[in-house]
């Protein structure tokens, strides 16, 4: 089968890599390069698991073919740290017991991220809808909802 050079951004690395016509981005990201925080839950789009952001929206990337990243910023939950310094989303996440499996918390952290860089002060409501896609089945969806809204009153939040 054929391979395609492709070329994107991956949590601000400039990262190039041969993909087979037709591979998923998941697909790319954990075996073509490296990066395993996108989880592979269901693997047709309903769980939110493998969800990610494109130049800042949301996609999930078991259903995004790898070849339309091209050029693209792509990023991860990996990339929410800088280095050590955690993310405000990580950081409520950890103090507010919101992750218990932690299967989850990748694709709920990106989901958390699109909105908050949106809408810095978003309610109880706008929240639950924000995650609404993401599927947990562990914790319960409220200390989720209450660790965004904790990282929402804190500091940072908004940068990239």
């Amino acid at each position: 089968m054929p391979k395609t050079a492709l070329s994107f951004h991956l949590n601000g690395t400039e990262r190039s890599v041969f993909v087979d016509d037709g591979a998923n981005l998941l697909d790319v990201l954990r075996r073509g390069a490296g990066d395993l925080s996108p989880k592979y839950g269901c693997g047709q789009g309903t769980c939110g698991a493998c969800s990610v952001r494109i130049d800042g929206e949301l996609r999930l990337a078991c259903l995004t073919l790898a070849e339309t990243v091209a050029a693209t910023h792509v990023q991860t939950p990996a990339g929410l740290a800088d280095g050590p310094v955690l993310d405000p989303l990580q950081t409520a996440f950890i103090e507010g017991f919101a992750a218990q499996c932690g299967f989850c918390t990748g694709g709920m952290l990106m989901a958390a991220k699109t909105l908050l860089v949106r809408n810095p002060r978003p309610s109880r409501e706008q929240v639950a809808e924000a995650i609404s896609g993401n599927l947990c089945r562990c914790t319960g969806y409220e200390p989720i909802i209450d660790a965004i809204l904790t990282a929402a009153n804190r500091a940072g939040v908004n940068s990239l």
